[in-house]
Parts: C-alpha cells; structure tokens; sequence
C-alpha cells in the first residue's frame, strides 16, 4: 500500500511504494538501499540459486548470494536489466519514476535531460530497456467482447513498410466493456495489412469463448474455427469505435511526445509503452506504477544495446 512515509524500517517490497518523487529519494539515496528493495523483487518468495536450483545461501561482504550447494555467487541485478550497470541504482529508480509518473510518459531527450546524461544515446538506450520489461510475456488475453481492426501509422522516421507509403499498419484489439467504456488493449506491427496475420493476432490475444467486433472482412470469418465469435457490420464506425479511438490516441501521442523519432524497427517496442500506459490510465497512484515497472524489470533480461539497435523483427 502508498503510504506517507517509512520511518525506523527500510521500505518494504510489495508493501511500500513512493508516493512522490521526495519520498523516493528519500527512500532510495544509495545502492544498498535499492539492493534491498529489489531482493525483496526478486526473491519475495525465497531466494533460488540460477545454476543448481537449490534455496540456501551464503551472504558474502560483497552483498551477493552464494549457493551453499555449487558455491555460484548471485547479485540481485544479475540477468535483470540492471545487469552490470555502472550508474547508481538511485539514478535507475529515478528515471523509472519519471517514465511513469508522467501520464504521457518522456522522450529520451527529456530524460537525458533531467537526469544529467553526458548522451542521448544513454537516454535511448535505458528507455529502451525499460520498454522491454513493460509487456510480460504471461499476462492475461483479453475477453469479452472485443474490437479488433487495423490502423496506419504514419511519419515513422526509415523504412516504412508499404507500397507506395511510409505508414506502417498495426493491428490493434481492445475491450468493450459496459457503458461504452474500454478495458484493455493490445496492439501489433502488421507484416501485410488486410491478411490473415490479423486474424491470427485477434486469436493470440483474444480468450477463447469471446466475441471479436470486426469490421466485415471476408478473413475474419475464421475465427469461429478459432473457437472465437465475429460479429461484423457493414459499418466499421459503428461496430469498432473503440478501436479507432485507440488508434487516434497512439498517433496524438507518437507526435506529442515523441515527435514522430520512431524508427520502423523499433515501432513493437512503443506499442508496448503506449499499451502498458494505455491499460493503467485510470490508476491514481503513480507510485503504483512505479513498483510494477520495476517488478517486471527484475524478471527482465538485459538487453545489451547492440540487440536494441538491430530488434528482431520477429518477437517471442
């Protein structure tokens, strides 16, 4: 829970979360006391060792774990994507605060910026990171009645896919919930637009059992195959608005904060800052957001900036 302060007890993981950015730096003012808020991340459920599996462990002088069984020694940060940084942890803290506390969250100008780096290039990098651990790969698919329909992406900086366009299509489903309200969403790169890679992004997302709004595509009639219901009308304005809402939102904030410095390649990547931001928006406390950032950051691999460059073009 948010509370107004932490005092005689160090705070605590999964209990306590900064409710302002004094509270964090006051919380977190060194390396010793980030290490021990992460532990409480990492290993809330105990401590396993990442080579033999056994649970006990030495504490050495250096702060790390040393398995009693095979003697491997362990940091916290170790395989996160903190993996042998050299920047204070505080420095990381901060910069996850300012991503977050933000509701349209920061450029890596800004960051770079308001933290002091010597590089933009070090700015990019960490936002990068960051947006690697926005997406966990086990989360729940959407359900329910949900929109699904495709949308164009334009003024993408290099090598926009397309004909004879620089916009690059992304496939983008959401939740219909009571009262014209919307739930979450999910939203994908497209290789080809108006193909079958739609249908298969509605099915990977989608709960079995659900309703799929669609916008009449002769494709989309396979989903009930799929063990999904499609629902289509001849009007796609009246049957996907919640998608095109989403999709008006993401371009007013590509140019907004980003200024449209997205590079084809790295597109996925800020569809998952634009959805992990999009299905926390009704969230009141940013300190919350803060702590599920950092969560999913720990559980996180490194990302060493040569795979940020050159992204796969194809994700797990």
């Amino acid at each position: 829970m948010d509370v107004a302060g932490v005092e005689g007890r160090h705070p605590l993981a999964g209990v306590d979360y900064p409710g302002t950015y004094q509270e964090l730096l006051a919380w977190f003012p060194d390396d010793r006391a980030c290490l021990e808020y992460l532990e409480g991340l990492r290993w809330g459920d105990g401590f396993v060792c990442p080579a033999c599996g056994a649970d006990e462990y030495w504490r050495t002088g250096a702060g790390l774990r040393m398995c009693t069984a095979c003697g491997r020694k362990t940091s916290v940060t170790a395989g996160t994507i903190f993996h042998r940084t050299r920047t204070p942890l505080s420095t990381w803290f901060a910069a996850i605060w300012f991503v977050t506390a933000q509701k349209n969250g920061v450029s890596a100008q800004g960051l770079q910026r308001v933290l002091g780096f010597g590089s933009y290039e070090t700015a990019w990098a960490w936002l990068h990171k960051l947006r690697r651990a926005m997406v966990r790969p086990d989360r729940d698919r959407l359900s329910g009645v949900v929109e699904v329909d495709e949308t164009f992406v334009g003024g993408v900086s290099v090598g926009g896919q397309g004909a004879s366009t620089d916009k690059v299509p992304v496939m983008i489903a959401v939740e219909r919930l009571d009262n014209k309200r919307l739930g979450r969403m999910r939203a994908q790169v497209s290789d080809a637009p108006g193909s079958l890679a739609l249908v298969e992004f509605a099915a990977e997302v989608t709960e079995k059992g659900s309703t799929i709004h669609t916008d009449g595509a002769t494709m989309m009639r396979r989903l009930p195959g799929l063990g999904i219901n499609a629902y289509n009308a001849a009007d796609a304005g009246e049957v996907t608005p919640g998608v095109h809402l989403v999709a008006s939102l993401l371009k007013r904030w590509l140019i907004g904060t980003l200024h449209y410095r997205v590079n084809d390649e790295h597109l996925p990547y800020y569809l998952d800052e634009f959805t992990f931001r999009f299905n926390r928006r009704t969230s009141r406390r940013r300190g919350l957001l803060f702590y599920r950032l950092l969560q999913q950051a720990v559980a996180t691999d490194p990302h060493p900036l040569h795979t940020l460059l050159r992204p796969e073009r194809t994700r797990g």
